[in-house]
């Protein structure tokens, strides 16, 4: 057996459905790999996800697009890189609780955002304000990652970044009334969120088991689009306790696996759309130096 494990970028939930499906199925035992799923409440996200690759905790895991840029260009630079994206769209939002005074980015000036301290996280939604013309900045507050959904809730902070469709949904459900800005439609090319990174010298090493790891997950992945009623009952067993309503993870995992593509097309990224990014990054002097695409993402792996 080829023991892999993946660090999720956090608690489980429908970003993650297709490595539940390929575990909880046996898929991945059936073909060879010991698979474990690294959660971020284990160490209440003490080390990020990508950390624990660079430490060599982990062979994959789960982080925004901009987490390859800022290792490959830190004082010491790692080899990480990314080998796949879950998601073909970009399914994340700054939002706001429904509120007659924050209609649009630029009403967010003076106002409290809740931050993940993500690399170019607060430089983006800055700059989401700027194109808005906003008049003012934000203030930026940085609380418990994994708590940063309820600090909205309870009018802790005016804004953050979330998913639409995990908290989007889980709003809506709970009719809680939101305000949504994409990037996109205010000048921001985003990457892709999350990514599957891992190390570019042990991708060499373990090509085998990595590409076996890919494949069998993105099979787990396009099962889960295809039965969402089972994908749902072998996720609802791992989600945290407060997310287990089987109505809330159907709605959520639906909207998901809209956005997983399909058949062979399965966590294809397009170098066109990463390298857009990248060269935004660079115009905007989000980053200094201007990576190649090949150090960035690959795949090769798929």
């Amino acid at each position: 057996m080829s023991e892999i494990k993946i660090a999720l970028d956090w608690t489980v939930n429908t970003n993650h459905t297709g490595f539940v499906v390929a575990q909880e199925l046996g898929w991945y035992a059936q073909h060879g790999l010991e698979v474990e799923l690294l959660t971020p409440e284990a160490d209440n996200y003490a080390l990020t996800p990508a950390k624990k690759i660079e430490l060599g905790q982990a062979d994959f895991a789960l982080c925004p697009l901009e987490s390859i840029i800022s290792y490959r260009t830190k004082a010491r630079p790692f080899d990480a890189i990314a080998v796949a994206a879950l998601l073909t769209e970009d399914l994340s939002s700054i939002v706001t609780l429904k509120r007659p005074d924050i209609q649009s980015p630029k009403d967010l000036a003076g106002k409290i955002y809740a931050s993940y301290q993500a690399r170019y996280e607060d430089q983006i939604v800055a700059k989401m304000l700027e194109n808005d013309s906003a008049t003012g900045p934000l203030t930026i507050t940085y609380p418990d990652k994994l708590g940063i959904w309820n600090t909205l809730l309870q009018q802790q902070a005016d804004a953050t970044w979330i998913f639409d469709n995990w908290e989007g949904v889980q709003a809506r459900q709970q009719g809680v009334e939101l305000t949504s800005f994409r990037l996109a439609e205010y000048g921001i090319p985003y990457g892709y969120s999350p990514v599957i990174m891992a190390s570019e010298k042990r991708v060499l090493e373990n090509g085998e088991a990595y590409r076996k790891f890919l494949r069998v997950s993105g099979q787990g992945f396009l099962h889960a689009k295809d039965h969402p009623e089972e994908a749902v009952a072998l996720l609802q067993k791992l989600v945290p306790a407060a997310d287990r309503n089987p109505g809330f993870l159907l709605e959520s995992q639906q909207y998901t696996a809209e956005h997983y593509g399909s058949g062979p097309n399965w966590g294809h990224m397009s170098p066109a759309r990463v390298q857009r990014y990248l060269d935004w990054l660079a115009e905007h002097s989000l980053e200094t130096r201007k990576l190649p695409l090949s150090e960035v993402m690959t795949n090769d792996l798929l």
